[in-house]
């Protein structure tokens, strides 16, 4: 078994990671990316507004089964150039295998925009 090492982070560290709770409003296909992905939008309340996304996870999810859904969201990366799309935010998950992206998602509804703490 490979086992990475694992590098402490402080306290102070980690609270600078905005993590938040969003719903996704809108999800497109992305056929400019290089890996097959979705354009989404996410609504992460009224503080922070909507962002948008590049996610890789159109191998377990369609865009039906993503419109509604609450996902966490790391909101505080600075923007990253994909093709002609800018990804402002991170929607999290575990690889399932290789390439299947599984969702970190709430178990129980919570308002748009709540912080990890």
């Amino acid at each position: 078994m490979n086992k990475k090492k694992m590098k402490n982070i402080s306290w102070n560290e980690f609270e600078k990671i905005e993590i938040r709770v969003g719903t996704i409003i809108e999800v497109n296909d992305f056929p400019e990316a290089k890996k097959k992905a979705f354009q989404i939008r996410v609504d992460l309340g009224k503080d922070i507004g909507i962002k948008e996304s590049s996610a890789q996870i159109t191998d377990l999810y369609s865009k039906n089964d993503l419109l509604g859904k609450q996902v966490i969201v790391v909101v505080n990366f600075n923007p990253k150039k994909i093709g002609p799309f800018i990804s402002e935010c991170l929607i999290t998950g575990f690889y399932q295998s290789k390439q299947d992206v599984v969702l970190a998602i709430p178990d129980k509804k919570i308002e748009n925009g709540s912080r990890l703490l």
